[in-house]
């Protein structure tokens, strides 16, 4: 059963009035792959009335005042992706097509939507129930940050939306103190993984540099960056402040990591694995086909890649979910209607990442260190052996025909573990990979590896070598599908050419996967893309901000 997104659906279940209505940017899809579903089912399992309002009209009220208000706050995300990458190119020209919109035309998400969303609430609902943003858009605009569309820095978008609260990063746990403390009245100023605006710095919190301090100065905004980046652990960080004008953003510390059991429990609430029938209604949901029979393993990722921000939003400690708990989510599929037995993807952020953790995996996360950037640290546990556990334990259940491993690869932590990595790749090559592996080297060239926070270009060389002797030792015809990033800080039209040099040589294909580097909010590459500074070591980096060399640099390799 859905959960309710119309009033009909409310009255059915006996329900007078909800307790929480969710505001998303996307189709409602019940899937364990999209936020606004896994909020729901862990409120609802909580014992939370909840319902959902998926892409509502923001110039009518149809849509927003359909269920009334709830009794204990509104959740609003922009759904699975940054509404402002959503809509706009890296080079920003509008998105004609969304896969997160029924029907595939990209005409029902706004811009900012978390914004347009809370304003839409208030033009409607006067001094309603709290607003509580959340979703990867408000994670990653929770402080002062830069704005590719506005090609300036923007303040905590908590001001902007004129929203109450801003739960950050993976809100299971907050959302449910928070409505907790809400429905017994109790003080909310204090929940992990909660921001809030107050007039005064709370006692013991580090302040950043301010708002106006980051306009005015990017040695500021620098400094504020790397304040962030060492109170993100859950195990070692302090409440932030920041000001803004004459009032403060409160970012008090993240909560404690989910355990593995508690995340095979989120996994297992029960999903429809379906697009709600309203939105059906409205054409097929794309992003469903990729989704709807494929199982996240964990969550997190400790790697270094400096333009990515699923570290920022997930945590960089993995959380991996147990190989019962898996086995039983391929079980679950055997009933559904549409499963053929195949299960499209079997992984999380980086498939191979899981089970694997820090030997000192009880100590804070090192702040200056990355577990697998430049180079894979001596003190992570890179072993394979549970990847390898998992992957024979799925695809030995009746009725699983196949079981792909559509995320990408880490190419480094399969040669680093010297124990079970050729094992793990001979498993991948032979059992589940549909014609290509993907692997994401990104450039060649080490001044710019360094920049992205890659290993070098020899490992892909080494890695290469031992696929190509494992296919022809299997006798398969699969590849490697290699991704690629042009106009990333630091690379220039020489450093492209570089590396269509290497790729014409040494891969020996015309790369398909490239994309123009795109600055999202609070990752480090943006801040070198804004700043033309290193944070690392305070070094000048170039920047190509011109779109038409941009997309120059990208024609370098692909012709």
């Amino acid at each position: 059963m859905f959960l309710p997104a119309t009033p009909d659906e409310v009255a059915r279940r006996g329900w007078e009035r909800l307790d929480v209505v969710i505001v998303t940017g996307d189709a409602y899809v019940d899937a364990p792959q999209f936020g606004a579903a896994v909020i729901g089912r862990v409120l609802e399992d909580a014992g939370y009335r909840v319902g959902i309002i998926a892409q509502p009209d923001i110039d009518s009220p149809r849509d927003i005042t359909r269920f009334g208000e709830p009794a204990l706050f509104w959740g609003v995300t922009a759904g699975a992706v940054d509404s402002i990458i959503s809509n706009y190119t890296a080079t920003g020209k509008r998105r004609n097509r969304d896969d997160l919109t029924p029907g595939g035309v990209n005409d029902r998400r706004p811009d900012r939507a978390s914004i347009a969303y809370a304003n839409l609430i208030r033009r409607y609902f006067k001094n309603t129930a709290p607003i509580v943003l959340g979703g990867v858009e408000a994670s990653l605009r929770r402080v002062a940050h830069y704005d590719a569309r506005d090609n300036a820095l923007r303040r905590s978008i908590l001001f902007d939306a004129k929203a109450d609260y801003l739960a950050y990063g993976m809100a299971e746990r907050t959302v449910l103190h928070l409505a907790s403390a809400i429905k017994n009245g109790c003080d909310t100023r204090d929940i992990s993984g909660l921001c809030h605006i107050a007039k005064q710095v709370p006692e013991g919190y580090i302040e950043l540099p301010g708002f106006e301090s980051c306009l005015s100065d990017k040695d500021a905004f620098i400094a504020m960056h790397r304040l962030l980046a060492e109170n993100m652990d859950s195990r070692s960080a302090r409440g932030l402040v920041q000001r803004h004008g004459d009032r403060y953003l409160v970012h008090n510390p993240p909560p404690i990591d989910v355990s593995p059991e508690e995340l095979d429990a989120i996994h297992e609430l029960g999903y429809e694995r379906e697009a709600h029938p309203l939105c059906r209604a409205r054409g097929e949901v794309r992003a469903l086909d990729t989704v709807r029979f494929s199982i996240t393993t964990h969550r997190g990722c400790f790697g270094g890649c400096s333009f990515c921000a699923i570290a920022i939003h997930q945590g960089r400690r993995i959380v991996s979910r147990s190989i019962e708990s898996i086995v039983r989510e391929a079980r679950s599929f055997l009933g559904h209607p549409s499963f053929a037995g195949i299960i499209s993807d079997l992984g999380g952020p980086t498939a191979n990442m899981y089970g694997m953790s820090c030997a000192n995996d009880d100590a804070p996360v090192c702040a200056e260190r990355q577990c697998a950037g430049i180079s894979v640290c001596r003190t992570l546990v890179c072993t394979h052996e549970r990847s390898i556990a998992l992957l024979r334990a799925v695809r030995s259940v009746p009725g699983i025909r196949k079981v792909f491993v559509a995320s990408g690869v880490r190419h480094d932590l399969v040669l680093a573990d010297h124990e079970f990595g050729r094992v793990y790749l001979e498993e991948l090559v032979e059992h589940h990979v549909s014609g290509q592996l993907k692997v994401a080297p990104e450039h060649s060239e080490p001044a710019v590896l360094r920049l992205m926070g890659k290993p070098d270009f020899d490992s892909l060389r080494e890695f290469k070598q031992l696929f190509d002797d494992i296919v022809r030792a299997k006798r398969v015809p699969h590849y490697l599908t290699y991704y690629f990033i042009a106009a990333h800080p630091g690379s220039t039209d020489a450093h492209m050419r570089a590396l269509h040099g290497k790729i014409s040589r040494e891969l020996r294909i015309t790369p398909e996967q490239v994309q123009i580097f795109t600055p999202s909010p609070s990752t480090a590459a943006t801040l070198m893309y804004y700043t033309g500074v290193n944070p690392s070591d305070g070094a000048a980096v170039f920047v190509e901000r011109d779109r038409s060399r941009r997309e120059r640099q990208k024609r370098i390799i692909t012709g």
